[in-house]
């Protein structure tokens, strides 16, 4: 009975042992590939309990989430030949598990990151070179970056891998190149400011310009009207003087002198060198003036002193439209 017991109890262990070894639990995260001999005999993509043939079949497990991948920094060079410093990241996951793993072998994840790093690389020098730089280099980057991802989804189905997305990450000009770059710009700019410049200072001279030529038009103008003027008044003047003189031309010379006499004779001693015997005496000499002078200045005198309306009907109306001058000087010779 014991020697039954002993042959038993291996037995049952045995039989425990490859019970368990013949299950497997697929995780939700996991796709699973049952191998015999190197041979693939079936795909588990669904979680669960699975089974296999113990010790002879194998369970390899995949990670069917989405994973990513960083691309080295890669040098392209756009249309242009302006060479760009360009790295991108990638979104991905298993789409066939028996594809990929006929297609990477036994190293997994790691040949596949190697496989998509250079299926990146080769995507992303064939969209961007076929573009110029400034394309590149521009914040409307999407449609580049969908280039790139179906380009790659579609090299990367042969691995049984399905690309989900592609970002640019960095978009540099090479350190070499910078200093080059920064010099065009600057360059750019001064010469855009030198345009703004000249434009600016042709626009200032021109205002100047026209701004000179009609200071000198309104002086010009200004001065012909004031000679017109000041020669329409000269004109009034001397009529006016004629037309007194008119009046009475031994009372207006008369009147004159005394004017003359006025200015010239002021302060309390005022020296003048004159002939005895000049004119400008004929009123101040001590025999008098001319007899016919002083009656005709008498006549005049009585007949203004008489009749007053009379010397004004014969004196100039006043003119509205003359200048205040000469309606003043009008106004003298009429009171």
């Amino acid at each position: 009975m014991k020697k039954t017991g002993v042959i038993i109890l291996p037995i049952v262990v045995v039989a425990i042992i490859t019970a368990f070894s013949a299950m497997f639990v697929v995780d939700e995260r996991e796709n699973a590939l049952v191998l015999q001999f190197g041979q693939v005999k079936q795909e588990i993509t669904q979680p669960g309990l699975g089974f296999k043939i113990p010790f002879i079949q194998d369970v390899v497990r995949y990670d069917a989430r989405i994973l990513g991948l960083q691309t080295q920094p890669l040098e392209v060079t756009p249309l242009d030949d302006r060479r760009l410093v360009v790295d991108a990241f990638l979104r991905w996951r298993l789409e066939d598990v028996r594809r990929f793993r006929e297609a990477v072998g036994v190293d997994g994840a790691r040949a596949a990151q190697g496989r998509m790093d250079r299926i990146m690389n080769a995507a992303i020098r064939e969209v961007l070179g076929s573009v110029p730089s400034n394309t590149v280099l521009s914040e409307d980057r999407t449609a580049l970056m969908n280039r790139i991802r179906d380009l790659a989804r579609r090299e990367a189905q042969t691995l049984g891998i399905d690309v989900i997305d592609v970002r640019l990450t960095r978009t540099d000009l090479p350190r070499e190149n910078l200093e080059a770059t920064f010099a065009r710009m600057r360059a750019e700019r001064e010469r855009e400011a030198a345009d703004e410049r000249a434009r600016g200072n042709e626009a200032a001279q021109r205002v100047r310009a026209l701004a000179d030529r009609t200071v000198v038009e309104l002086v010009s103008a200004s001065r012909r009207e004031a000679e017109i003027i000041r020669g329409e008044a000269d004109a009034e003047r001397n009529r006016i003087y004629a037309d007194a003189f008119n009046l009475d031309p031994e009372f207006f010379a008369f009147t004159r002198s005394m004017q003359s006499y006025e200015r010239a004779l002021r302060g309390d001693n005022a020296s003048m060198v004159l002939r005895p015997d000049s004119e400008f005496f004929a009123f101040l000499r001590s025999d008098g003036a001319s007899e016919d002078v002083l009656s005709s200045a008498r006549e005049a005198a009585d007949r203004i002193a008489d009749d007053p309306d009379a010397v004004l009907q014969r004196a100039p109306a006043a003119d509205p439209s003359e200048p205040d001058a000469v309606r003043e000087l009008e106004a003298i010779i009429g009171n």
